[in-house]
């Protein structure tokens, strides 16, 4: 196994559709696309299942999956060479620089597809839909900018519906089991190895499509104190 992932680190940094932290990129992914399409992000991309799907469907729009792991991203990278998809790029980085890459309102909308959940009340700030990321992504997603979470994680759904309530976001879709509506949206049924894990053991999917006010609120205190343990 460790050598299978040498191989893929290796061969990744050939791959043309794939930047390792890249320098000075604000601004510059219209050059990358060779068009002025909307960008789209999927973090934590993982084997970029979603980055894939999403631009085999939309091939008007530009898609990058974002993840530190080479060695997953390498997999969704190959296939998306393979398939010839022009519109599909992976960059690899931490998510918490994500905010780095782009100039204000360079992108359009972020999917967060399966992500981690991080179930200890002492991780909720690594959480993506934690208010510490969603500064990060108001630094550039444009202001009717759409965010996307898909997770079979209740306490991640029910932590980023806190969110929203108590820094008064705008929900433009909640979907407590996707797969119970008949007339399910074709991006949503885009599955990825870890949904097919079921490591929740939910057998639920959750959905939740929001975006950011101009001004994200200072509800931190609020926060906390639901969700971090409190000292005796």
């Amino acid at each position: 196994m460790a050598q299978k992932k040498l191989i893929r680190f290796k061969e990744i940094k050939s791959f043309p559709n794939v930047l390792e932290y890249p320098e000075n990129m604000p601004g510059k992914w219209k050059d990358i696309f060779k068009n002025n399409n909307p960008i789209i992000l999927e973090l934590a991309c993982g084997r970029g299942e979603y980055t894939v799907g999403l631009g085999q469907l939309y091939p008007g729009k530009n898609f990058i999956g974002v993840d530190i792991k080479g060695n997953r991203m390498w997999i969704g990278a190959k296939a998306a060479l393979t398939q010839k998809l022009s519109n599909v790029a992976f960059l690899r980085t931490q998510i918490d620089k994500i905010n780095q890459y782009f100039n204000k309102d360079e992108v359009d909308e972020i999917w967060i597809t399966f992500p981690d959940p991080h179930l200890r009340k002492s991780k909720t700030r690594k959480r993506l839909t934690h208010p510490k990321f969603l500064r990060l992504y108001k630094q550039f997603l444009n202001t009717n900018g759409l965010i996307h979470l898909k997770t079979d994680s209740p306490d991640l759904y029910h932590f980023t519906k806190t969110v929203i309530e108590l820094y008064e976001l705008k929900i433009i879709a909640d979907i407590n089991d996707i797969y119970k509506n008949e007339n399910i949206a074709a991006e949503l049924k885009i599955k990825t190895h870890y949904e097919g894990l079921d490591i929740a053991k939910s057998n639920t999917v959750f959905y939740l499509c929001f975006n950011l006010p101009e001004k994200i609120n200072d509800n931190d205190e609020k926060l906390n104190a639901i969700f971090l343990p409190q000292r005796t």
